[in-house]
């Protein structure tokens, strides 16, 4: 078999095994857990198999056209280089590893079938973007994933929470997907193909007439899909879906792809000096405000979130610098441990029986209850941290690393402001993600809330999960650095001292003002008893967080207002805390900007519509209606007022002629 026909069962097989479960899941539901895990199972081992023979050589490309269009031509057609192959395979592990956990998270939820056929499109929507060589064909992919994300996201649909975050994501992510279609036609147009290598060729010749402009609005789209400042706000409302769905978006789709796409065409970017200005900008601003607000959060689902649109920034920001080695570098690394952090949070959801989503100010002495939790969260906490030799050390040290290359003037890839922005936002959210990484482990793990009913031991589908994501966690790092240079455009992703002393440094500074500041706060902690945890009975750990969503509506404002004296967030931040609790209020200036106008145009609208409108068309209807009843009531059946009538227009019409006469 060519490596080509395997590169195309990849998107394949998960698409079919979606449309199989769908089909059977109430028909045949003992089909439904091996029809959502064996497909993606073996796409995920096709992928390393392409991954193998693809080598980091020479990008496999392959087309056929599609249909004729008379203009543009639209293929279906495979380009797969490097990073295509590895990205292919992180998103089939992850969605392997989350199909084989869900089986166990909600394996009482009636739901269950048409979830892990979503799920497996979702997939299969991603492998499409990822292995795609036609703009047209990857946006399609793009925009299944937007649908799944709204129906997965809403999976607790029953809850007000739920159906709002669902179509919280939708819209926002739709807000991007307008102008980023609107640049995919401009960037075609001006190649003359939605070809990928036919665009690289025509940058190459520099033959785009309108750069600037397509970079911006393709990067609207990105700043969606990647939940980048300003279209961020919809992945934390995005955690009142399950779990393993948060892990699934988080780190191997959906707002991985927005980083993918700009990593493939890197240069139509670099074609603008202005566009990499403005990626920079927006890679510094996310990172910053990302990393006070997860300081902030209480819900850990809700820090986890925050910390991916960190990371995130991470990646834009080493893209604004042009190397695309160094943000592939950290998607990848970033998808092992974010896809271990939130499946370990779901186990820890279960243990702790927790009021809200999962409060950590509720969360008391967890290490013991959930040990496998325990050990495998603080391996990919660590490898957040940046602390070597985790895998997120080295990933961020390459982003570091290419921000300070270009800010020192070593290349001319990518403007020195652009550089400078990206290395010092870089090295104070080093602070920041940190400090909130510690935060969390403490109030987890060593918290001092109220003790909660043990559940049992958790199935054995989400407990060994972890363990598989432990190992990337711990050792891709240092195993891509060393053995993987080819396949990222041949660069040395060997850390460098410089960036790697000021980014540990920065790290250590952060993990130790945490713990210094938790351990003053803890004193006081005994004396201000918190509320009690509500027992749980024990059961299905996705049906304990779907009624914890729906029994703690009020959950995140509680938490921000409520004092909490173990909170170290709380001293670290001051005054800025019950800002950054709620995200810096954006959604409260997307209200007053978009949403008030918007309603009220639309009363306005209504108005016109109700009192303007409608009265000129009853008014139409009411002239024919009174003539109507005066003729009806002339209409009486007596034949003397017919005759007496007739006698006066007689007269009347007697009249009017001898005036007429007279006249004349």
């Amino acid at each position: 078999m060519t490596t080509t026909t395997l590169a195309v069962l990849v998107p394949v097989l998960p698409f079919l095994g979606a449309a199989a479960g769908l089909l059977l899941g109430r028909t045949a539901p003992g089909y439904v857990r091996p029809l959502a895990v064996l497909p993606t199972l073996t796409s995920f081992v096709l992928a390393v198999l392409v991954a193998v023979d693809q080598g980091g050589d020479r990008a496999l490309n392959a087309a056929t056209e599609l249909t004729p269009t008379g203009s543009v031509p639209i293929e279906l057609a495979l380009h797969i280089d490097g990073f295509a192959a590895l990205v292919a395979v992180v998103v089939g592990l992850v969605a392997t590893c989350v199909q084989i956990y869900s089986t166990g998270y909600l394996r009482e939820d009636p739901r269950y079938p048409s979830y892990a056929a979503l799920v497996s499109l979702f997939t299969s929507a991603m492998l499409l973007v990822v292995y795609s060589g036609d703009l047209m064909v990857l946006l399609v992919g793009w925009e299944i994933m937007g649908i799944c994300s709204y129906f997965l996201v809403g999976h607790y649909w029953e809850t007000p929470e739920a159906r709002a975050a669902s179509l919280k994501a939708f819209l926002v992510t739709k807000l991007g997907d307008v102008p980023f279609l609107i640049g995919l036609f401009a960037l075609a147009t001006d190649a003359g193909s939605f070809s990928i290598t036919k665009i690289l060729g025509t940058v190459a010749s520099g033959g785009l007439d309108h750069p600037t402009l397509i970079a911006l609005l393709l990067l609207a789209g990105v700043a969606g899909k990647s939940a980048q400042f300003p279209l961020h706000t919809w992945l934390p409302d995005a955690m009142a879906g399950p779990t393993p769905v948060s892990a699934l978006i988080h780190a191997a789709t959906m707002v991985a792809a927005g980083v993918y796409f700009v990593a493939r065409l890197l240069p139509v970017f670099e074609a603008s000096q202005a566009a990499m200005v403005v990626l920079a900008a927006m890679a510094a601003v996310t990172m910053l405000g990302s990393g006070l607000a997860a300081l902030a959060q209480d819900d850990i689902k809700r820090v986890l979130a925050y910390s991916t649109i960190g990371q995130l920034g991470y990646m834009t920001g080493a893209l604004a610098v042009a190397d695309r080695g160094a943000a592939v570098f950290h998607l990848l690394s970033h998808g092992a441990f974010k896809a271990l952090l939130f499946l370990a949070a779901g186990v820890i959801i279960h243990a702790a029986g927790t009021n809200s989503l999962a409060a950590m100010s509720r969360m008391k002495d967890l290490k013991a209850r959930v040990p496998d939790a325990y050990w495998t969260m603080t391996v990919a906490l660590l490898a957040l941290a940046a602390i070597p030799p985790f895998s997120g050390f080295f990933s961020k040290e390459s982003v570091l690393g290419a921000a300070e290359h270009v800010a020192t003037g070593h290349t001319e890839h990518a403007p020195g402001a652009a550089g400078w922005l990206v290395l010092i936002s870089a090295l104070l959210t080093a602070v920041l993600t940190a400090g909130y990484a510690t935060r969390l482990w403490l109030l987890t793990f060593r918290g001092h809330g109220e003790e909660a009913p043990d559940h049992g031991r958790e199935p054995v589908t989400m407990t060994a999960v972890l363990w598989v994501l432990a190992v990337p966690s711990l050792a891709f790092g240092g195993f891509a650095y060393g053995t993987l240079p080819d396949w990222f455009d041949g660069r040395d992703l060997a850390p460098t001292l410089t960036t790697s002393v000021l980014g540990t440094g920065m790290a250590l500074v952060g993990a130790i003002v945490t713990y210094g500041a938790w351990r003053h706060t803890s004193v006081f902690a005994a004396r201000v008893p918190l509320g009690a945890v509500a027992a749980h009975p024990e059961g299905d750990a996705g049906l304990v967080e779907a009624e914890a969503i729906a029994g703690h509506a009020a959950a995140y404002g509680d938490v921000a207002s409520a004092p909490d004296p173990a909170d170290p967030g709380r001293l670290l931040l001051g005054p800025l805390h019950r800002h950054a609790a709620v995200g810096f209020h954006l959604d409260a200036v997307y209200t007053a900007l978009f949403v008030r106008p918007v309603q009220a145009g639309a009363s306005l609208v209504r108005f016109l519509d109700r009192e303007v409108v409608d009265t000129y068309v009853r008014g139409a209807g009411a002239l024919p209606r009174w003539l109507g009843v005066a003729v009806r009531r002339a209409q009486t059946g007596n034949v003397q007022t017919y005759v007496s009538a007739l006698l006066a227009g007689t007269v009347v019409l007697a009249v009017a002629a001898v005036l007429v006469a007279a006249g004349a």
